[in-house]
């Protein structure tokens, strides 16, 4: 069972970065192998836009503070979570949640995600392949982020969804992407 879409972003109110202008995120699932492919497809000003420079492909901390792109990917109807971190850098990052922000620990995996960055003038776009494997082969609930930088520091935060109040991407109503498991008629939704 396969799944194809294009989801798109809304910059929360509170961000003070103005570079991104549009991010829009084609997701693909692929059921039965567990995989979920993502090209996230960010429209922003050039001259205003900072993007990390080129790390290799290595696990790094601390990407969310500046441009890079998240997947949090939830159990159906359980606390604990796992946040996926991805910059245009080339590093990644991995961590599993027992419950909202609570339980943090370095996630392994079986194999990291595989990223190619793609610049354009006005645009970038991130090739991510993941494999949820470290997760039972269930439903799973995802949210889709993204941090965006501009050259004078500031900040902007995209998201599926936004809760009222500072941003914040744990939170599981922003996890709008509906997943199903292996074997389940149809493949995915998202959540109104």
């Amino acid at each position: 069972m396969t799944f194809n879409a294009v989801v798109e972003m809304s910059s929360h109110p509170g961000s003070a970065g103005r570079a991104a202008r549009r991010i829009a995120v084609d997701v693909g699932w692929h059921a039965h192998a567990r995989e979920l492919v993502l090209r996230y497809r960010l429209v922003a000003d050039a001259d205003r836009l900072l993007v990390p420079p080129d790390r290799g492909h290595v696990r790094a901390e601390g990407l969310w503070r500046h441009t890079c792109f998240e997947a949090f990917a939830q159990p159906e109807g359980e606390d604990r979570y796992l946040e996926f971190n991805f910059s245009p850098s080339g590093e990644w990052a991995a961590y599993g949640f027992e419950g909202r922000r609570r339980g943090m620990r370095d996630l392994d995996l079986a194999s990291p995600p595989r990223l190619e960055c793609t610049r354009a003038a006005g645009s970038l776009d991130l090739d991510v392949t993941l494999h949820l494997d470290a997760l039972p082969a269930r439903t799973v609930r995802v949210g889709l982020s993204a941090v965006v930088e501009d050259r004078d520091g500031a900040l902007a935060w995209w998201a599926l969804r936004h809760a009222a109040g500072p941003p914040d991407f744990h939170d599981p109503e922003s996890f709008t992407l509906r997943l199903e498991a292996p074997g389940v008629a149809s493949a995915a939704s998202v959540i109104p």
